[in-house]
């Protein structure tokens, strides 16, 4: 089967987007495995799969699948790239998306210099919805963990951004042991759904430095979900203020989110690098 795709990314976390409303398209595991490496395949942290909606009030429905073949429930620096792409591929003319995801609805709103802000939706901070194995809600909890030779009881906050996220106060994300512990955290029994993983150092109440390894995936340059997720638990514990900037490998995503049951708003780039075709 011919497979068309365009090449794009948000900060340095890049896709592969796949036009499934005018062409008929079906990924196993493996082929979706195959076609993320980097040295064999075509090289992605995720696929994105554009499909027509289940519901009808929506425009399109939006399919995510990590580089393993996980298919997960939302990425929103993949949502950027989404709303973009229906945009340039002339599959909408409105600059305003309603998109349906395994974990809700979301809307995309396009600007004229290409920056799209995605309506997440509010945070989810209730442990079984996460989901998270807690006995009661708090805003921070502790887990006993072995990385890199030692152990370590680590203290973290979660999060739903539609998706699962722990997020971890650092003194320096750029010296945090991302490698070493966010794998052990990813696979955590007390997440049944496996996590992703935020090391959140607070420069000032507006901005922080974050770094995220992604679950599937390992550290991106850039993680959407993970800066909103960042930013809710900042707010939440009152150690942060909106707006937020959030500086991330690849570049900076804005967030804004007003605390409780608020929507959260983040603004960032999108980028198309190249369309091409491979044989799967």
């Amino acid at each position: 089967m011919d497979l068309k795709f365009t090449k794009m990314h948000g900060l340095g976390n890049d896709f592969i987007i796949i036009d499934g409303v005018t062409e008929h398209v079906e990924l196993n595991d493996d082929q979706i495995r195959q076609l993320s490496d980097r040295r064999f395949g075509i090289g992605f942290d995720q696929l994105l799969l554009v499909e027509p909606p289940q519901d009808p009030d929506q425009d399109f429905r939006y399919r995510i699948f990590n580089a393993d073949g996980y298919e997960v429930e939302q990425c929103g620096n993949g949502a950027r790239c989404f709303a973009l792409f229906v945009l340039n591929k002339g599959l909408i003319s409105s600059n305003i998306i309603k998109v349906e995801t395994m974990s809700g609805n979301i809307q995309l709103s396009i600007t004229d210099n290409n920056l799209v802000t995605v309506n997440m939706g509010p945070p989810v901070f209730t442990p079984a919805l996460v989901p998270f194995k807690a006995n009661t809600e708090a805003k921070q909890y502790s887990l006993p963990v072995e990385y890199h030779g030692h152990k370590e009881d680590i203290k973290f906050s979660v999060v739903s951004i539609g998706n699962p996220h722990a997020v971890i106060t650092v003194d320096d994300a750029e010296s945090a042991p991302v490698q070493h512990l966010g794998p052990v955290m990813e696979n955590h029994p007390s997440f049944p759904n496996r996590v992703n993983v935020g090391f959140m150092e607070i420069v000032d109440p507006h901005n922080i430095k974050l770094r995220v390894f992604e679950r599937g995936v390992g550290e991106t340059m850039a993680c959407g979900t993970g800066a909103c997720a960042a930013v809710a638990i900042g707010i939440h514990s009152g150690v942060l203020e909106s707006p937020v900037s959030v500086s991330l490998t690849g570049g900076q995503l804005d967030i804004e989110y007003d605390g409780g049951n608020s929507p959260i708003l983040m603004t960032g780039p999108a980028v198309a690098v190249f369309e091409g075709k491979t044989i799967i």
